[in-house]
């Protein structure tokens, strides 16, 4: 990856940092969780340059963007609520109250649902859930049990399901667009605390990036892992660019990017980043990569 520039953000409030971010094709917006600042950060892609922050989300953990929608969604793990506001809107965040900690989210844009995965309480039993809204109404509609603390999670509309990383008992939690109402089955992981999750469009299989630096490979219709990838550390964020066939996941400790090679499955490159830069954007229109540095408060792109 080649580096292209820092852009600038604003300063953290408290020690909390960065999370998890989503691009807009249609509008080339990159959406930032800046949670130490209850706020959404947002980057022009198409001039690299900051145009200013949504604030009033308490504890962000993360965003969601749907082009089909036209919608940003947030997952607001401070005050138990998601945000939805329209793409290019800088105010008028509508909230709806959900589970435990908010953290990862997918949305079924054909039946306008919007799952949260909620952290929950531990050891508090019954609080790890994922939510079910219907967005159009703005109405919680299921409160879906897990079996363990959340992670990351994603909806696969080929195989018109959810798929919700598990941190303990390790497995990847499953539900299907029809039976939004339950979990229909779970994928058991074999390695350490399931975190980041992706979805290759092409071929139907997930990556699974776990705490133990493993990076697993999945087939969700079988629920059969097919084989694994050594990582630098212990990551976060995973992003995939279908077109040129890598892969990137973050890592906060040390502070770096893998690229991997996903047709050769193997690593290709790993870029140093900075330390605790465990998350990233991307735009897959210009196949660019955005490190979210804490440290540096900035975003800094990178080419592929």
């Amino acid at each position: 990856m080649r580096q292209l520039t820092d852009i600038e953000l604003p300063a953290h409030r408290n020690d909390e940092g960065f999370d998890h971010a989503a691009f807009s094709v249609k509008r080339s917006l990159l959406y930032i969780a800046h949670t130490a600042n209850d706020a959404v950060d947002v980057i022009d892609c198409g001039s690299n340059s900051y145009l200013g922050s949504i604030e009033g989300v308490a504890g962000v953990a993360g965003a969601l963007v749907s082009d089909q929608a036209g919608l940003v969604f947030t997952s607001n793990r401070g005050e138990d609520t998601v945000g939805i506001l329209k793409l290019g809107e800088t105010g008028g965040v509508r909230k709806i109250p959900v589970g435990s900690k908010p953290n990862g989210l997918a949305f079924d844009a054909g039946r306008g649902l919007l799952y949260a995965a909620n952290v929950g309480e531990s050891p508090t039993l019954g609080s790890h859930s994922v939510t079910v809204v219907e967005v159009e109404r703005g109405l919680a509609i299921h409160e879906v049990s897990v079996p363990g603390r959340t992670r990351w999670a994603i909806y696969d509309p080929r195989e018109d399901a959810i798929y919700i990383n598990i941190r303990e008992p390790a497995c990847i939690a499953v539900i299907e667009g029809e039976r939004p109402e339950r979990v229909a089955r779970t994928i058991p992981i074999p390695a350490l605390g399931p975190h980041g999750l992706e979805l290759d469009p092409v071929t139907g299989q997930l990556y699974c990036a776990c705490d133990d630096a493993r990076l697993l490979i999945v087939d969700p219709r079988r629920d059969k892992v097919l084989g694994e990838i050594p990582l630098s550390g212990a990551p976060d964020v995973v992003f995939l660019d279908s077109v040129l066939r890598r892969l990137f996941v973050a890592s906060g400790k040390p502070g770096n990017i893998d690229v991997i090679d996903i047709d050769a499955d193997r690593p290709a490159e790993v870029v140093q980043t900075e330390p605790g830069a465990h998350t990233m954007g991307f735009d897959p229109v210009r196949h660019r990569i955005y490190a979210l540095l804490p440290g540096s408060h900035c975003a800094r792109a990178y080419d592929l």
